[in-house]
């Protein structure tokens, strides 16, 4: 097979310059087609709930019962995970929800781009989540929220080494949460670019690479649904880490 008609799995990850903005202070600044689909899908989120609850109605339509159910599902996650007084940060756990929910669907739209298969997306998403933690923990209570990391009832002798174990696992709380979102979208896409492209290299065989050509193609079908049910998980577990993150914030003792 010629190498033309090779399909790299990789390429539609590359991020490609739309605007230039030059370099000021010898910092290279660019609107990209990863910021465009950010600023996109935070413009679809945000008429998609201005015109679904618009005509509110004791009896909703379709699409103010999508909105509402978004809306419970998110406060019914952050109360059970955080109590009622975690509604407090639910502006922030539905943001983030809807925007990583959003993304991870749009990046499923063939020839379109998936931001949370990138790290810094999910990094920045991370970090906004652990300085929230960190800062309204030392707002409300003080140096109190350091006691988040000295467990109750340690003899003194092993304190030490708990405390260290309990710094290292709230430092570790932002870089498994980008990485687990990186990851899963990152491999799933690329597995499915992967099947998809045995599909096309072997329908160029001929009638008995049509035939063989089923498998790849029932995979393909297979990892898609897998992967729109992956999207939605990870969605819902990024939310709910950052209700039991935002949690410690709130009930820094042990």
């Amino acid at each position: 097979m010629a190498s033309g008609t090779v399909i790299d799995p990789i390429h539609q990850f590359q991020i490609h310059k739309i605007v230039d903005l030059g370099a000021p202070g010898g910092v290279e600044l660019a609107f990209t087609n990863s910021a465009a689909f950010m600023f996109g899908i935070v413009a679809l989120v945000f008429f998609f709930l201005t015109f679904a609850t618009r005509g509110r109605t004791l009896v909703p339509n379709r699409l103010q019962s999508l909105a509402e159910l978004s809306y419970e599902f998110v406060a019914s996650t952050v109360r059970s995970t955080a109590g009622n007084e975690g509604m407090k940060f639910f502006p922030l756990v539905f943001s983030l929800f809807i925007f990583v929910l959003t993304a991870n669907f749009v990046g499923m739209i063939p020839y379109s781009f998936t931001v949370t298969s990138h790290l810094i997306v999910t990094a920045a998403l991370a970090l906004l989540v652990i300085l929230t933690v960190i800062i309204y923990g030392f707002v409300r209570h003080g140096t109190h929220f350091l006691h988040l990391f000295v467990p109750s009832g340690v003899p003194a002798f092993l304190l030490p080494f708990m405390v260290v174990i309990e710094l290292i696992s709230f430092l570790s709380r932002p870089i498994s949460l980008s990485l687990r979102l990186f990851a899963n979208m990152l491999a799933g896409h690329i597995a499915m670019k992967v099947f998809a492209g045995f599909i096309v290299m072997m329908t160029s065989a001929g009638i008995a690479g049509w035939l063989g050509a089923v498998l790849p193609l029932a995979m393909v079908v297979a990892l898609t649904a897998l992967e729109f049910l992956v999207a939605f998980l990870q969605a819902y577990v990024f939310a709910v880490l950052t209700c039991i993150y935002l949690n410690d914030a709130l009930h820094p003792g042990h």
